[in-house]
């Protein structure tokens, strides 16, 4: 009795033994996937399922076993209430192991999204609206106040209002999302500009800093001048001399710029044409990046009320209108 007793355990152990083996091998084992031509299986997984809904989903979506398996192997790992929602790209070589970790561990499929110093309204809605797997939830055209509206902005007109950056997002984000938290970045950097800002400068809020911020970007590149352009910005503010900058007129041209500014859009009148009209014009003209807030805050020492372009990407500053023909007979003129 004692010994057929010896024998059933005996097998009820090698029973286990190999149960387990067979199990520490299915858990190991890549999941036959079906990709349909794609190089991976998407799977969303909605806030709220269960782990039952969430094995079901992958199934549904091209892992090729069985539910109940997946669903006994999330119960039986204890962190079935773990599971985290998103979406989620499973390549080949994933097993029942790596893919319970990508899914307690919230790892989701992402994508990036860059949005460039300098750009303007229509650039960064051409820029999201071409980006991979992104939801576009916003307005039809690119009227930067419609746009201001829909994503709830504190102000009415959204150029210039998103900071310059990489921008990570889960696959199938809302493009509004994204465009939110590049909104919230640029609120946090114009807050910390404006409070490091030199006492005395004619500028009576963050926003207008924004607005010189954004012509300082868009009038130079090298960084080493920045400071030099937004001086004598400051400089011509202060003595209620206009800006006369180039790339406001070019602004308020709109698509109609055609790359070429002529002497007659110069003299124009529009909003934003800064040799018609005194002071900062409306709203920004584009995104300025650290440097141009930085810059459009802390200009330099100077008292040049002129700038002109070398052709190296460089700048000639001057401080009367003589030294500035000067240069502009050197550097322009000339070449």
């Amino acid at each position: 009795m004692q010994s057929l007793a010896f024998r059933w355990s005996a097998l009820a152990a090698v029973a286990v033994l190999v149960l387990a083996a067979a199990v520490a091998t299915w858990l190991h084992r890549p999941l036959p996937l079906r990709l349909q031509g794609q190089p991976v299986v998407d799977v969303v997984i909605e806030p709220g399922m269960s782990a039952a809904e969430v094995a079901e989903s992958l199934v549904a979506s091209g892992v090729d076993t069985t539910a109940w398996g997946l669903f006994l192997w999330f119960r039986l790992s204890g962190q079935s209430r773990a599971l985290k929602a998103g979406s989620y790209e499973l390549a080949p070589g994933t097993t029942p192991a790596t893919l319970l970790d990508k899914l307690v561990r919230g790892e989701q499929a992402v994508r990036r999204l860059t949005l460039v110093e300098g750009w303007n309204v229509r650039q960064v809605l051409q820029a999201v609206r071409t980006a991979e797997y992104l939801i576009d939830d916003l307005p039809a055209g690119d009227d930067p106040v419609e746009l201001a509206r829909h994503l709830g902005l504190r102000i009415a007109h959204a150029e210039g209002r998103f900071f310059p950056d990489t921008y990570v997002y889960p696959k199938r984000t809302p493009a509004s999302r994204v465009l939110r938290q590049a909104a919230a970045a640029m609120e946090k950097r114009l807050a910390d500009a404006w409070a490091q800002r030199h006492s005395g400068l004619p500028l009576r809020s963050p926003d207008e800093a924004l607005i010189l911020a954004s012509i300082i970007e868009k009038e130079t590149g090298r960084e080493a001048d920045r400071p030099l352009v937004a001086a004598v910005f400051i400089n011509r503010l202060r003595i209620g001399m206009r800006l006369q900058s180039d790339p406001t007129v070019i602004y308020g041209l709109g698509e109609g710029f055609d790359g070429d500014l002529r002497r007659r859009d110069l003299v124009a009148d529009t909003a934003y044409n800064t040799y018609t009209r005194a002071g900062l014009p409306p709203t920004p003209i584009a995104m300025p990046g650290w440097n141009s807030l930085l810059a459009a805050v802390q200009p330099a020492s100077s008292r040049a009320l002129y700038f002109v372009a070398r052709g190296d990407g460089s700048s000639a500053f001057s401080h009367t209108l003589e030294e500035h023909h000067q240069a502009v007979r050197r550097y322009q003129i000339g070449r």
